[in-house]
C-alpha cells in the first residue's frame, strides 16, 4: 500500500480532526513531522537491530504502520514516542517472525560490522553499546543517544522506571569496564 494511499484514505476518513490541537489541523504536518524524525527513527533502529540494512527495513514498516494507523494515536503524546513504540514493536514482530521461519541471525559479534566504527579504533564506543543485551542498548539509545527522560523511555519500553533505572546502571557499568578493557 502506498503511502499516497494510506494518505488519500485518512483524509477521506471522519473524525480526522484528532489531529488538530498537535499538528495545526492539517495531515500534512503529521506527515512532516513523520519525515523530520526519521534520522532519529533510523538512529534508533541501528541501535536497536545492529544492522543497517535491518534499521532502514524497520523504519520503513514503522511508518506505514504509523500511516494506516494514524487514528490510534493520541493527541496528548508526543509523536516521537509513539513512533519509538512502533519501531521497537516492529523490530520484535521481526525477530519473532525469524524465529518462526527459523532463519539464523548473526553470531552476536557480528553486529560489530554494522558500527562503522575507524579501522583503527580498538574498541569504539559504539562497538561497546553493540554488544550489551538488547534491553539495556535499547535503555541506553533511547536515554543517552536520543535525550529521552526516564520515564518517556520507560512508557516507549513499557517497562517501570525503576527497570528501566537499573538496566540503565548495569548498561553504563558495562560500557565503563569494556571502555577501560
Amino acid at each position: 500500500m502506498s503511502a499516497e494511499h494510506l494518505y488519500n484514505a485518512w483524509t477521506e476518513t471522519p473524525g480526522t480532526n484528532v489531529y488538530t490541537m498537535m499538528t495545526n489541523g492539517t495531515p500534512e504536518n503529521v506527515q512532516r513531522q513523520i519525515v523530520d524524525l526519521l534520522p532519529r527513527l533510523r538512529r534508533f533502529a541501528r541501535n536497536l537491530t545492529r544492522n543497517p540494512h535491518d534499521a532502514d527495513d524497520i523504519v520503513q514498516i514503522a511508518v506505514e504502520r504509523a500511516l494506516a494507523r494514524l487514528s490510534q494515536w493520541r493527541s496528548d503524546s508526543p509523536l516521537d514516542r509513539w513512533m519509538y513504540k512502533i519501531v521497537k514493536n516492529a523490530w520484535f514482530d521481526e525477530i519473532r517472525s525469524r524465529k518462526r521461519r527459523n532463519e539464523v541471525f548473526l553470531p552476536e559479534d557480528a553486529g560489530d560490522a554494522a558500527t562503522d566504527q575507524d579501522p583503527g579504533d580498538a574498541l569504539s564506543i559504539r562497538a561497546a553499546v553493540a554488544r550489551l543485551p538488547e534491553e539495556q542498548r535499547l535503555a541506553v539509545s533511547l536515554v543517552l543517544v536520543e535525550g529521552l527522560s526516564y520515564q518517556e523511555a520507560a512508557d516507549v519500553l513499557e517497562v517501570p522506571i525503576g527497570t528501566l533505572t537499573s538496566r540503565l546502571a548495569r548498561a553504563r557499568k558495562a560500557l565503563q569496564a569494556a571502555l577501560r578493557a
